[in-house]
């Protein structure tokens, strides 16, 4: 389109010259005005000229290194955009920026917003190509004059707020420059950005992109966070009092915040409303009706990070983490905790609301307001996929969120699940007997059956005890014969006695599980099926447990719950271990797939005959042996473990369907040992002379396990072979023990 050239006599030198004439302005402040309108000659020259000699003058006079360095897509996606997680179907869990923005395109903006904004901070936007030769002269004549007029036209402004946009993401906050603070030379470096910009988009585009990236205070950058800051509603459905209002604000934030400064805010915006009435944009009627309307504020403001998450706040923590640690997202944790906070990113995770939120309920539930902070959890996994359903422990990251108690440590990871300043997992608890069924896989692997006698009477196992190892020493021993040691330790007294090593696992025998373990081929094959189950020490899956060792046999390591029910969820696949996963898709601003985690299955870790046949052992576990004393029951085929460390002050149930696989856990999840004793407390009105696995954790593992089991797969489980499960030797006493 050719621009007219302006004759002398009405073009803007001229006019300014009139004006000084006629204001009494002095011959030295004309000449500082001379001087100054030189500087900016050739870029004022450059917007007479064809678009691609514009081009090439830009090029010419150095603005191309700059030019590079904004990003390609400079108006499709603004830096700094917000975060969201959301669980599995969509629903969200919670949203992370540094700056408060989503990103809109122009046909979601309201005409009033539009208007006003053109109206009150570049009425030419339309008419100039990217800066404007009547607003600078005019700007220099008022400042000249004494006054202060700014001249920068939208598309300078954009420039100004992209460049400072891309410096802040690069972690050069220092580096930022806002329009008062240019010299002169900046000045003309935003000059040609701004031509050769709108040389390239159209004025739409500058516009949208404009109006996405200012911001209007702390908490609200683009159009679309400041309508929903101050008003509540869309940027669409701004009306004319209110898009008046957030036009003015632009050039104030702090001085024009309504919130703080309504008087100003209304004058500011009543200002605007003059500019739109001046330029066309409304009729009197509109602007009358619109200054005589009080400002209506329904501010709403943003809870960013995973702390204010209406739903799993710990397994947002949790998913954060995971991307944190991925050098998929950028070479440093800086990088990606920057693309965390300012990527715009979508993160889809595996959280199924329908688990999650019953599971929330049951946890409050077991052990909501409690003073002596007792903790409960359940984690659920699913068999054959690894996907991390739900997450839930019954305390809170901030106060007055609910039942519980305030703690920013996640109950359910491992110690090194930090995600930004969280504290993240308490390194695990001690699973006592839930470790058992590691022994068994072993004895199992051997080709043993679980009909086969073993002397459960025997409790002493020396330093010179002859155990078969191929692969390191076995440490430790139980020998009350040796200083600072006892004999084997049961429960209970009357379970010294040969049995079969079925009835040693449902019933929790500890004399049953060493009398496995003396009966293996090789002790090594207890370590091996450990590894196979992915179980590792709650500081950090790259820490292995150690079974080498007789007193962690028990379960006397810490292991997180999620590490637990993961374990088991091997059982439940028939020998197939998945790493557990959190995130199914990652997307970037524009929607793009920048990464995820598909599920990573070994089949076979464990042999599948084994596998079924621990199930089959399981089974009993809640039909006839320590978790018979659960009174809540699933209904479907089930197979669980019971555990309790040995100060009742840590106990669980891990079991599984088919489907799902669930570690729950009530005790102290702190870590106190000796110091705080599971015994002689109440929990909910209820006195508890110990507490056992059955007793707390166990109806919390059943009760919440009974609404979830029909979302998922509840048949029943595959058979074993008859040679490893092998119908029971003698039953021995019927009596039923709680561990």
């Amino acid at each position: 389109m050719s621009k007219e050239v302006p004759s002398p006599s009405t073009s803007a030198p001229f006019r300014a010259l009139n004006l000084f004439r006629a204001t009494g302005i002095t011959l030295g402040r004309f000449t500082g005005f001379l001087v100054v309108s030189a500087l900016c000659g050739a870029l004022l020259a450059g917007l007479m000229m064809p678009a691609a000699a514009v081009t090439e003058t830009v090029v010419a006079g150095g603005s191309s290194a700059l030019t590079s360095n904004l990003p390609n897509d400079v108006f499709s996606a603004p830096p700094a955009q917000m975060t969201r997680v959301l669980a599995a179907d969509g629903s969200q869990i919670a949203t992370l920026f540094n700056e408060n923005r989503t990103r809109i395109s122009l046909d979601q903006m309201s005409p009033n917003i539009k208007d006003a904004i053109v109206a009150i901070e570049d009425y030419r936007f339309y008419q100039h190509g990217g800066i404007d030769p009547e607003g600078i002269f005019r700007a220099l004549a008022v400042d000249v004059a004494g006054g202060h007029q700014g001249a920068s036209t939208l598309t300078q402004q954009y420039v100004t707020n992209m460049l400072n946009e891309n410096l802040i993401a690069q972690g050069k906050d220092a580096q930022v420059v806002l329009n008062g603070q240019k010299g002169v030379e900046q000045k003309i470096q935003e000059m040609k950005l701004a031509i050769g910009l709108e040389e390239k988009y159209s004025k739409d585009q500058v516009l949208a992109g404009y109006l996405n990236v200012v911001g209007f205070n702390a908490n609200a950058y683009g159009i679309q966070a400041a309508s929903q800051y101050f008003f509540s509603v869309d940027a669409k459905d701004l009306t004319l009092p209110q898009g008046a209002l957030l036009a003015g604000l632009v050039n104030g934030p702090s001085l024009y915040d309504p919130t703080v400064h309504p008087e100003a805010a209304k004058a500011r915006r009543d200002l605007v409303l003059d500019a739109m009435l001046q330029h066309g944009y409304i009729d009197q009627q509109q602007h009358d009706d619109a200054v005589n309307t009080p400002i209506q504020l329904k501010v709403n403001p943003p809870k960013q990070g995973c702390a204010y998450a209406p739903q799993a706040q710990y397994f947002c923590d949790y998913v954060i983490h995971q991307i944190e640690n991925d050098p998929a997202y950028g070479d440093t944790v800086d990088q990606r905790d920057q693309k965390i906070m300012a990527g715009g990113l979508t993160i889809k995770t595996t959280l199924d609301p329908r688990l999650q939120g019953p599971a929330q309920a049951q946890v409050d539930a077991t052990a909501g307001a409690n003073p002596d902070k007792w903790g409960a959890s359940l984690v659920t996994i699913e068999p054959g996929t690894g996907k991390v359903l739900s997450m839930a422990q019954n305390s809170r990251k901030l106060p007055g969120q609910g039942a519980g108690f305030v703690s920013d440590y996640n109950f359910n990871v491992d110690g090194s699940d930090a995600a930004g300043n969280s504290l993240g997992g308490v390194g695990g608890m001690q699973p006592g007997s839930t470790m058992k069924p590691v022994t068994l896989a072993a004895w199992l692997g051997e080709g043993k059956s679980t009909n086969q006698i073993v002397d459960a009477s025997k409790r002493r196992y020396g330093i010179y005890y002859p155990w078969k190892t191929t692969c390191h020493p076995v440490q430790g021993w139980f020998d009350s014969t040796v200083r600072d040691s006892s004999d084997l330790q049961n429960d209970e007294p009357n379970w010294y006695r040969p049995m079969t090593v079925r009835e040693g696992i449902y019933q929790s025998i500890n004399t049953a599980t060493f009398a496995s373990l003396a009966g293996l081929n090789d002790f090594c094959d207890v370590q091996r099926a450990a590894d196979a189950m992915g179980l590792h020490l709650g500081s950090g899956k790259d820490e292995k447990i150690d079974l080498s060792t007789l007193g962690n046999i028990l379960g006397s390591q810490n292991v997180a719950p999620l590490t637990m029910a993961n374990a088991f969820a091997t059982f439940a696949a028939n020998g197939a271990y998945c790493a557990p996963i959190s995130i199914t898709e990652v997307d970037d601003a524009q929607g793009k797939k920048i990464g995820g985690q598909a599920s990573s299955c070994q089949a076979g870790a464990l042999k599948p005959d084994v596998a079924k046949a621990v199930t089959n052992v399981l089974q009993d576990v809640l039909t006839k042996g320590s978790g018979l004393l659960i009174p809540q029951k699933l209904g479907v085929p089930d197979a669980a473990k019971t555990g309790t460390n040995e100060w009742n002050n840590q106990t669980w149930v891990v079991g599984y369907t088919k489907g799902l696989a669930t570690a729950s856990f009530f005790g102290d999840p702190f870590n106190g040992g000796p110091t705080r004793l599971g015994r002689n407390i109440t929990v909910n009105g209820k006195f508890y002379p110990a507490v056992d696995g059955a007793y707390i954790a166990g109806p919390q593992w059943a009760q919440y396990m009974q609404g979830a089991v029909g979302l998922y797969d509840h048949g029943n489980f595959d058979a074993p072979p008859q040679n490893l499960i092998s119908a029971p030797g003698a039953p021995g006493p019927q009596q039923t023990k709680a561990n």
